[in-house]
């Protein structure tokens, strides 16, 4: 089957991060033609001059539709793309020049209905973004699986780099209204149809996050909420290393407490963690300033994190609450 590629983008409220990624658009490296569709979801910031400025060098579309989520408009973009294969990207993402070539081999030497690819920094970030780059992608915080490890076989692609066949979306209807968790859903939703996902290391895209500190932890605090919420749509893809991040933190407060009584191992045993993320981080960003803000992106991103996923486990699976009543701001309402 000959592979015809849409990317799919939904934008809101950030013209100045669509223009970025048109331009990565222009630079790539590659023969093979692409469309791109660019869905306005309810912008009070339009992005319709920036994207008019690329119609002379890309095959680009422009649909404004009503607020209804980024789920939601990825697939009102993929009903009216017209390639076979979609690639959905966020808008905060910047393109290296190898991207589309690195997506063609990678189907081409194992073909998927669905893949996934990691995120990178790139240069031109600030330093904050790096350090929470760092933290999002590391081993030791995340097992490396946002980054780039290769032997993972039920790879549950994000939505900031993901494709998807144009048969699986029709199958699997696309995108439900959950937010955050929609990809991780749909993932989930496709391997009970039958079909399988991958990650393609070498696609990588430079995510840029668009994140403070405070919302940063907002960001991670509801991926913790939304798990429990995933675990009981889909009991078998629970796992234990989704607690790490609450045991993280209830480990921490005991430590504290031993400390007030003078022992003082469990701190130290924390203060080692910190030292070898500070190394590691010092290794790959080559740059003090980022590997010293790691570790309060590695503490927000556990605490947040954790802290979600055990308040959402005490609501969902003790108090039998119904996720989308107890947590509204999670869904987005059908339209």
């Amino acid at each position: 089957m000959q592979l015809e590629f849409s990317f799919i983008i939904p934008v809101y409220n950030r013209p100045d991060e669509t223009q970025e990624l048109l331009e990565s658009f222009v630079g790539l490296k590659t023969d093979t033609n692409f469309e791109i569709v660019i869905v306005e979801d309810g912008s009070t910031l339009s992005s319709k001059s920036i994207v008019d400025a690329f119609k002379n060098k890309l095959d680009i579309s422009y649909y404004f539709k009503e607020n209804s989520g980024p789920g939601d408009s990825r697939n009102y973009g993929m009903q009216r793309a017209k390639g076979n294969y979609f690639i959905i990207l966020d808008s905060d993402c910047i393109l290296p020049q190898q991207y589309l070539s690195e997506v063609e081999k990678g189907l081409e030497a194992n073909y998927v209905d669905c893949f996934g690819g990691p995120d990178a920094a790139h240069q031109s970030f600030t330093n904050l973004q790096k350090a929470i780059n760092f933290s999002m992608t590391s081993f030791i915080t995340t097992g490396g699986i946002r980054g780039n490890k290769k032997s993972v076989d039920t790879f549950q692609p994000r939505s900031f780099n993901m494709g998807l066949s144009k048969v699986a979306f029709l199958a699997s209807s696309g995108f439900g209204r959950i937010h955050p968790g929609e990809d991780p859903d749909l993932s989930i939703r496709l391997w009970n149809l039958g079909f399988k996902t991958t990650l393609i290391p070498e696609a990588f895209v430079y995510h840029k996050r668009r994140i403070s500190w405070s919302n940063f932890y907002k960001q991670v605090n509801k991926f913790g909420m939304v798990r429990p919420i995933l675990n009981s749509w889909h009991p078998s893809t629970k796992k234990i290393t989704y607690w790490f991040p609450t045991l993280f933190c209830l480990g921490f407060v005991f430590a504290v407490l031993l400390f007030l009584i003078n022992i003082n191992l469990g701190l130290i045993a924390y203060s080692l963690y910190f030292g070898v993320a500070f190394l590691l981080a010092l290794v790959s960003t080559k740059n003090v300033v980022v590997s010293i803000l790691a570790i309060p992106a590695i503490i927000i991103q556990f605490f947040g994190y954790g802290y979600g996923f055990l308040k959402s486990t005490i609501a969902v699976s003790v108090l039998n609450k119904d996720p989308e009543n107890h947590f509204p701001k999670l869904f987005f309402k059908s339209k």
